[in-house]
């Protein structure tokens, strides 16, 4: 089913909690131990995927709960009985999965590219955007996801007190995440889950590689 359109007002509302998950990569650097984050993630994992099923069968409760706070965020209609209804399972799948593949500062940096790099693009895009590209998606977009997304990389790096490297590496694996958030749709995988994982995966290797 296509996503259906909504107001620009209700697209940055849904950029705004977007952004609110910034909490999951502060957690990824000043968790005690290993094993926290990934338990934290998961946790929250389920019991959005347990709201969201909820509201999708339309029921009462946390169900009516979610569908009056998140519901005209949505860019489709809940399928009745679907498990995934928003991105944010996606978001918090890719969290968990970043916290055991790769090391903290990795992890946390993917999480904060895709959550500031996808807010920018779709709010710059969206309002901004005059030269498409490929899928719907604009150059003005594109470079909005580059730009916010390597300033904030950046920042996490500065924070962690990594060394000039990391900031080398940081270049290839912003504009990964940048082509898989514009190759969406030939991927057939949530960008909020993919963004991540391409992210880390290229940050990681990059500096073990330098």
């Amino acid at each position: 089913m296509p996503d259906s359109p909504i107001s620009y007002r209700e697209e940055i509302k849904r950029k705004l909690v977007h952004l609110s998950s910034l909490w999951m990569p502060l957690l990824l650097l000043a968790a005690p131990g290993r094993w926290w984050a990934p338990a934290i993630f998961a946790a929250a994992m389920l019991l959005t995927l347990w709201a969201e099923h909820a509201y999708a069968c339309g029921r009462p409760g946390i169900g009516a709960l979610y569908g009056r706070i998140f519901g005209r965020m949505l860019r489709r209609p809940p399928v009745p009985g679907a498990w995934v209804v928003s991105g944010g399972a996606p978001v918090l799948a890719a969290a968990l999965l970043v916290a055991v593949l790769f090391q903290p500062v990795p992890a946390a940096g993917a999480l904060t590219v895709m959550l500031t790099g996808d807010a920018a693009a779709a709010l710059i895009g969206r309002r901004f955007g005059r030269i498409r590209l490929v899928n719907g998606k604009s150059l003005e977009g594109t470079i909005a996801f580059v730009t916010a997304g390597y300033a904030m990389l950046a920042l996490v790096l500065a924070w962690s007190g990594c060394g000039g490297i990391w900031y080398a590496a940081a270049v290839p694996a912003v504009i990964a995440g940048a082509l898989v958030e514009l190759f969406q749709k030939q991927l057939r995988i949530d960008d909020n889950f993919s963004i991540p994982l391409a992210t880390g995966a290229v940050l990681q290797s990059a500096v073990l590689w330098l």
